[in-house]
């Protein structure tokens, strides 16, 4: 069955990584980019880890009490052991769990995704097939640029503008589609004062 596609903060949070190799360190490096607190804990930690902002390595074998508190739980070991352990682990204490290449025992997946600002597009295939996620990932990264970013920002910081004129909160939705319209079609922001006339407008046709 498809898992519900759930985005989730995780700015500050702690997370807990088990593995300290290749694999290890990619999953680091994507909940680093959500803003995340990581702990990494294995006996073998690649050197990389050590020293990046956000992240404090233990190099020692996993116990049970290195769950606690954590948002969420990585498995990056290869060791089947460890993994069952987590897992019955994370079920008690209702921590999220992703173990790697072995998805029957993941409570969340990893999505392959884009990433623009506050804007985020993400696609899972429930760990069945990382290659069609990837193959969307890519069909998808054309549309995804850092422009559409700067335009979802510039749309965020112009709702309470919208929100307290009446005459453009009746016409928001359309408000916001001409200035992103105008933003694809000019490759680029629009200026304020550009703003500025697509609110009149928008009032004024009501």
């Amino acid at each position: 069955m498809a898992c519900f596609p759930m985005l989730v903060e995780l700015k500050d949070m702690p997370c807990l990584v088990v593995g300290g190799g290749q694999v290890a360190l990619h999953k680091v490096k994507v909940l680093l980019d959500f803003g995340a607190q990581v702990t990494v804990v294995a006996p073998d930690i690649l050197p990389e880890l050590f020293g990046m902002e956000g992240v404090i390595c233990r190099t020692k074998m996993l116990e049970e009490g290195d769950i606690k508190g954590q948002r969420l739980v990585v498995a990056a070991t290869g060791d089947s052991e460890c993994n069952r352990i987590l897992s019955q682990a994370c079920r008690r204490e209702k921590i999220p769990l992703n173990v790697v290449d072995s998805p029957k025992d993941c409570s969340f997946f990893f999505p392959a995704y884009l990433k623009e600002g506050e804007v985020v597009c993400a696609f899972s295939s429930s760990g069945q097939s990382p290659v069609v996620t990837q193959y969307l990932k890519e069909q998808m990264r054309p549309v995804m640029t850092a422009q559409l970013g700067e335009v979802s920002r510039c749309l965020g910081e112009l709702r309470k503008t919208v929100q307290q004129r009446p005459q453009t909160r009746r016409a928001a939705k359309r408000i916001y589609q001409e200035i992103l319209r105008l933003s694809i079609e000019l490759d680029r922001v629009p200026a304020e004062e550009e703003i500025g006339r697509i609110l009149e407008r928008c009032a004024e046709n009501l």
